[in-house]
């Protein structure tokens, strides 16, 4: 905005009248309140006042005290207050099968070979794996046992109060027709 627009406008000239009135009243106040500029005003006798000095002087003692200017909240601020029963992230690098949770792939097949059992997965691109018993599966899954019909994955996580948390995931074969 321009200077010239906003001291045509209305408003503006009516404030700064008010203000120019307010400060003249104000400084005519101030002169009549001023005994040093009536003449006919009687000097007023000044009485010195005596100030009695301490002869010891104030110091803070810091013993068991906390700082009085440091700042109540410390850190960077938090807007989720932590809780105990927090699950507790560990940072290892995943390989293999631990890149796919569970839930991501479909059992497709159950073998036993050798007397061992291997189950094929799938992903959702349609790319087979092949899992066996004591393999990590997800962050924090291991498969504890392959059935004739499922696959038995134990996810084992730890809270910040130490607890140690199991859970059983089953992956199911689905037959044919079934959903």
């Amino acid at each position: 905005m321009n200077i010239e627009r906003i001291l045509h406008n209305s408003w503006t000239q009516r404030a700064l009248v008010s203000l120019g009135l307010f400060s003249f009243f104000l400084f005519q106040v101030c002169l009549a309140a001023d005994p040093q500029n009536d003449e006919t005003a009687a000097p007023e006798e000044t009485v010195p006042i005596e100030i009695e000095k301490s002869t010891t002087d104030f110091e803070y003692q810091v013993d068991d005290r906390p700082d009085p200017f440091s700042p109540f909240v410390t850190g960077p601020a938090q807007t989720n207050p932590v809780t105990p029963d927090e699950i507790i992230e560990e940072n290892e690098v995943l390989t293999g099968m631990q890149l796919f949770e569970p839930g991501q792939l479909t059992l497709v097949a159950l073998m036993l070979t050798g007397g061992n059992a291997v189950a094929m997965v799938q992903d959702f691109t349609g790319r087979g794996y092949l899992i066996e018993e004591g393999m990590k599966i997800g962050r924090r899954g291991v498969i504890t046992r392959i059935t004739e019909d499922k696959v038995l994955i134990e996810e084992t996580s730890r809270t910040r109060s130490g607890k140690v948390l199991k859970n059983e995931i089953a992956m199911v074969l689905k037959r044919e027709g079934e959903e």
